[in-house]
């Protein structure tokens, strides 16, 4: 338990270093523990350590570690690919899917809250790097799908997330960084119902700290936590 716990407050004096940096506060920036194979008992631990919430790749290993009771106690949010088949598996029982790629998922997602009276939070993913192996609308489609949003019933939007092209190249991190959170403003701008720009999700393990002097107020962060898979 000792390196989860150690883990979670190295990462989070570096989110602090990073947020004074910003000029905010450690307390804007949400840290989800990416917990993508990891036991039911490391996310405990995660939590216990002072997470904010718990991210999930992959709906069925969710919903067994769910059954262990491995989420209670921090939100759960659904972070991975959504195929359109296991949609109804995660609404409502996720405090927030952050990787609503298209339209099609967003009026599947918003019939699923209906037919269970809720309202479902979501995130709007964008493909930032435009890579045509990853899911996500495109910048400029980004205005597009949040219209298509405000008219969704069931759904509420809370921001943007992405995962951005790994360059290894600090320069070009920083223009996918930059460049997301030049979209989030343009998009806080713009007035729509069901639609809140709260949350700018951007910043893994190895960008969290740059993408947070970018802007970004929530970060997924596996490896720095939990260690390599």
């Amino acid at each position: 338990m000792a390196n989860i716990v150690e883990n979670v407050k190295r990462v989070r004096d570096a989110i602090s270093e990073a947020a004074v940096k910003s000029g905010r506060s450690p307390a804007d920036i949400t840290l989800v523990a990416a917990a993508k194979t990891k036991t039911a008992d490391m996310i405990k631990q995660a939590i216990a350590a002072g997470v904010d919430a718990v991210g999930e790749n992959r709906v069925q290993e969710l919903l067994e570690k769910q059954a262990q009771g491995a989420y209670l106690g921090a939100p759960l949010h659904f972070i991975g690919h959504i195929q359109s088949n296991k949609v109804r598996q995660i609404v409502g029982i996720c405090d927030l899917i952050e990787s609503v790629s298209s339209q099609s998922l967003l009026e599947l997602i918003g019939k699923k809250a209906v037919s269970l009276g809720i309202v479902q939070n979501v995130l709007i993913e964008v493909n930032i790097g435009r890579e045509p192996q990853k899911s996500g609308v495109l910048p400029e489609q980004t205005d597009e799908i949040l219209e298509i949003a405000s008219r969704t019933e069931g759904i509420k939007v809370s921001g943007l997330m992405a995962v951005p092209p790994i360059e290894g190249e600090n320069d070009k991190d920083c223009n996918y960084f930059d460049a997301m959170f030049h979209l989030y403003v343009d998009m806080s701008r713009k007035k729509y119902d069901n639609v809140s720009m709260d949350f700018l999700s951007v910043g893994m393990s190895d960008s969290y700290a740059q993408a947070i002097q970018f802007g970004s107020n929530m970060v997924r962060i596996g490896t720095a936590i939990f260690g390599e898979r």
